[in-house]
C-alpha cells in the first residue's frame, strides 16, 4: 500500500515521522521534516504504522545529497540527506519532547531550560574511532565493513567519511590486509575490527576481535603494521555478541594501547575501553560539566561510570577528592594508569555505581555518565542520601534523561540548565548535559 504522506518531525532514530489520512502515526524510514512523500507502507500495527519513501514528491528545503556513496545502504550516517542546521534543530525538538512527554515537564519551562544545541566543528571526519564488521559470504571470501541499513549482513566499504581524514581510507586497506592473510591459509575468525585515530599524538591503533584459539601473530602483526602503520595492534578475545566479554588482550605489536590529548590531559585508552569518539566535542563536554559546578579544593565529589577517567581527571585537578567508580576491569585499569601519568590522586573504585554510592560518604558535587539505559531506580536516593548539592548528569539517551530526571525530582533536585552536545553529526544520537541543583 502506499500513500501521500507530509512529514513534520524526525524520531530519535533513523525514522521520520507523519500521520496517514486517517490520522495514524507512520514511520517512514529516508524522509525528514518538510518532505511531501510517497511512502510504501510495510508494515501495520494498532497504532501506528512503518514505511519507506517510494517517491519525493515535494522535497524538504533542508534535504540536501549526502557526500557518502554508502549512505542509503549503510547504517553508520542516517540523518546525512539533511542539512546541518536541520539536524541541530531536529535533536533539540527531539530532547524537548521527550523531557515534556516522559519528564513531565511544562513545555515553557523546557523551552527556557535547554540551550541550543553546541554544534560540533567538524561535521565529517569527527570520529577518531569506528567499528567495522567481519565475516565470510557465501563464498566463503572475508567481508569487512558496516552492518547494513537493512540488518542484512555486512556492506563492504573502502573508506568512511565520518573518521579522522587520515584513516577514512583504512576499510579498504584492513579488508586488503586481512584478506592477504587468510589467502596464506590461515583462519582468523574475525568477527569485529576497531580502529582508533588521534589527531593529537598521531596514535593509531588496530584491534582484532576474535574468539579464544590459535591465531597467526607474526604474520598479522607484519602485514597491519606495513600496511595501516600502527602504533598499536592488538588481538581481544571475547565472545560474540552485543553483551562483548572479554576473556583476554594480547598486544601483537606496538603499546598495547592508544593514546589521545584532551584538555591539559593525557589518556592512555585499552582496546575494549570506552573513550568518547569525538575528541573534540568531548573538551566541550568536560569543559561544561567544570563551569556549571561551584568546584574548588576542598570539594568532595564523585564520577560515576567513569570510563577511563574522561572527567575524574579533570575534576581531580580542581578538587581535593575525587571518588571514580566503574565497573569495566579494563577502564579500571586504564584510569588507574591515568591518574599516575596525570599526577592526580583519583581513589579508584571498582564496581557497580548503585552499591558504591553509599559507601562514599557525604560529597559536595556529583557527576554520572551512564550508559543508554540511564540510571538504576535506585540510584537517584542514593545519590541524595550521599547529600550532593549538585549534580552534573550527562546522558546519551533524552528518553532514559527524561526519566531519570523525574526521579531526581522525586529526591528534591531541579534541572538548573540543560546542555545539548552534538557529539555525532549526520546521526540522531545527542549528548547531554544537565546541571541540577539540591532544592532548598
Amino acid at each position: 500500500m502506499e500513500e501521500q504522506v507530509s512529514i513534520t518531525a524526525m524520531t530519535y532514530g533513523s525514522a521520520a515521522i507523519g500521520r496517514l489520512e486517517n490520522g495514524k502515526a507512520v514511520f517512514v524510514e529516508g524522509a525528514m521534516p518538510g518532505d511531501t512523500v510517497m511512502a510504501n507502507i510495510q508494515e501495520e500495527k494498532a497504532s501506528f504504522c512503518r514505511g519507506t519513501v517510494s517517491q519525493i514528491l515535494e522535497a524538504s528545503p533542508s534535504r540536501i545529497q549526502s557526500p557518502c556513496p554508502y549512505a542509503d545502504l549503510c547504517g553508520g550516517c542516517p540523518w546525512s540527506h539533511m542539512s546541518y542546521e536541520a539536524q541541530l534543530a531536529a535533536k533539540r525538538e527531539n530532547l524537548m519532547g521527550n523531557l515534556t512527554r516522559i519528564g513531565k515537564m511544562e513545555a515553557e519551562t523546557v523551552s527556557q531550560l535547554v540551550a541550543d544545541v553546541v554544534p560540533s566543528k567538524h561535521q565529517w571526519h569527527y570520529r577518531n574511532k569506528i567499528e567495522l564488521a567481519a565475516g565470510t559470504d557465501e563464498r566463503g571470501q572475508l567481508q569487512v565493513g558496516m552492518h547494513r541499513r537493512d540488518g542484512q549482513g555486512i556492506l563492504p566499504v573502502d573508506t568512511c567519511l565520518l573518521a579522522h581524514k587520515k584513516v577514512h581510507k583504512a576499510p579498504k586497506a584492513l579488508k586488503g590486509s586481512l584478506r592477504f592473510i587468510a589467502g596464506q591459509g590461515q583462519d582468523l575468525n574475525i568477527f569485529r575490527v576497531g580502529l582508533r585515530h588521534s589527531n593529537n599524538t598521531g596514535d593509531t591503533e588496530v584491534a582484532l576481535w576474535t574468539p579464544t584459539g590459535p591465531f597467526p601473530r607474526s604474520l598479522a602483526s607484519r602485514v597491519l603494521q606495513d600496511a595501516l602503520k600502527t602504533t598499536s595492534l592488538t588481538r581481544v578475545m571475547a565472545a560474540e555478541g552485543k553483551v562483548r566479554k572479554v576473556k583476554k588482550v594480547e598486544v601483537l605489536s606496538g603499546k598495547g594501547f592508544w593514546r589521545e590529548d584532551m584538555g591539559e590531559a593525557r589518556f592512555m585508552v585499552s582496546s575494549p575501553s570506552f573513550f568518547q569518539v569525538n575528541t573534540r566535542q568531548a573538551e566541550t563536554l568536560v569543559d561544561t560539566v567544570l563551569s556549571e559546578l561551584q568546584i574548588d579544593e576542598d570539594s568532595r565529589v564523585a564520577d560515576l561510570y567513569a570510563g577511563g577517567g574522561t572527567f575524574s581527571i579533570p575534576l581531580a585537578m580542581e578538587a581535593d577528592m575525587v571518588y571514580a567508580v566503574e565497573s569495566a576491569a579494563s577502564s579500571v585499569r586504564d584510569l588507574k594508569r591515568n591518574a599516575e601519568h596525570n599526577q592526580v590522586w583519583v581513589d579508584v573504585i571498582g564496581g557497580d555505581s548503585a552499591r558504591e554510592l553509599p559507601k562514599l560518604g557525604n560529597l559536595d558535587a556529583l557527576v554520572v555518565d551512564p550508559p543508554a539505559a540511564g540510571l538504576d531506580k535506585s540510584v537517584p536516593a542514593s545519590i541524595a542520601a550521599a547529600g550532593p548539592t549538585q549534580v552534573a548528569y550527562v546522558s546519551c539517551d533524552p528518553a532514559t534523561l527524561a526519566r531519570d530526571l523525574l526521579r531526581f525530582k522525586e529526591q528534591g533536585y531541579e534541572p538548573e540548565k540543560i546542555v545539548p552536545v552534538d557529539m555525532f553529526p549526520q546521526t540522531y544520537h545527542l549528548e547531554t548535559i544537565a546541571i541540577l541543583r539540591k532544592s532548598k
